[in-house]
């Protein structure tokens, strides 16, 4: 998602940030385990999402992207949790002419969206993470299931997109610090591929496999993207591999930007629906 650059056995720890605990399951992604559901978010109570499970991201955030983050652009409804793009025009209350900040220079901004994340309030290293969605695979949009590392800065940290929509294709990858550039290890499906002119009016299973030597990422059973952990060392940074630490998820639809393409004559509002998240760990079988 963040391509504007060049390019126990689990155990809990608890970190307090202020008045939050923050649990980060770490699980050892040994030999014949079993995994079990450690979190999960069914949506079924309408209204905002769950505060002890989610947090927002605000503002013009990355990307040079139309959207302007709100918090009222995602909520739970029927089951669902739903983030909603809308075309209308809010100001940017940091606006300042003279800045060379984009996210500054800007006046106002053209469409509205929402970006819910885990960020401060739960992360996990390794398990089966699994989301249920539907997305519309129009021009401009650009939504995405995605983790980054815990307490690192972008891309020492890591990312791992379990899914992105973006130029008529769903993408799988994973990226982490190269010496100047960011590394991908990257995979990208033509909506072609899927062989169904209907297939954004469906639901769809989008999962990862993460243990300590790969990860694995899947829509609907189908392998999509297979990274060997060996091969993901930093070249800068403190993290010698980003893929053995916690990372936080986030569920987000973008619009436009530096690579979610032109929307103006994508209809909206445009929802991106997600019936659920389970994140599953795995122990010893009995």
């Amino acid at each position: 998602m963040m391509k504007s650059t060049l390019f126990c056995l689990f155990g809990i720890v608890f970190v307090t940030f202020g008045q939050e605990r923050m649990d980060i399951d770490n699980n050892s992604g040994a030999d014949s385990l079993e995994y079990h559901l450690v979190w999960s978010d069914e949506f079924d109570k309408d209204g905002i999402p769950d505060p002890q499970k989610w947090t927002y991201e605000t503002g013009f955030v990355r990307n040079e992207e139309l959207q302007w983050y709100q918090p009222d652009n995602a909520f739970c409804e029927n089951g669902l949790l739903i983030i909603e793009g809308v075309r209308e025009v809010v100001p940017n209350p940091g606006f300042d002419p003279n800045s060379n900040d984009w996210r500054k220079s800007r006046k106002e901004a053209t469409y509205t969206s929402a970006s819910v994340t885990t960020k401060g309030l739960h992360a996990w290293t390794y398990g089966r993470f699994e989301v249920k969605a539907k997305i519309k695979t129009q021009p401009g949009l650009w939504p995405a299931i995605w983790t980054l590392g815990y307490g690192q800065p972008w891309p020492v940290g890591g990312e791992i997109d379990i899914m992105e929509y973006y130029d008529h294709s769903i993408l799988a990858n994973v990226a982490w610090a190269g010496k100047e550039k960011t590394i991908w290890d990257d995979t990208k499906r033509s909506m072609s591929h899927f062989g169904d002119e209907k297939w954004d009016e469906r639901f769809h299973v989008w999962r990862m496999d993460w243990d300590s030597e790969s990860i694995k990422l899947y829509v609907d059973d189908e392998l999509l993207n297979s990274t060997n952990l060996s091969q993901t060392l930093n070249e800068r940074g403190e993290v010698v591999n980003p893929f053995h630490i916690p990372h936080f998820l986030i569920l987000n639809l973008a619009i436009g930007g530096k690579a979610g393409g032109d929307p103006s004559k994508t209809p909206f509002p445009s929802r991106y629906e997600i019936d659920y998240v389970r994140i599953y760990q795995s122990k010893p079988k009995q």
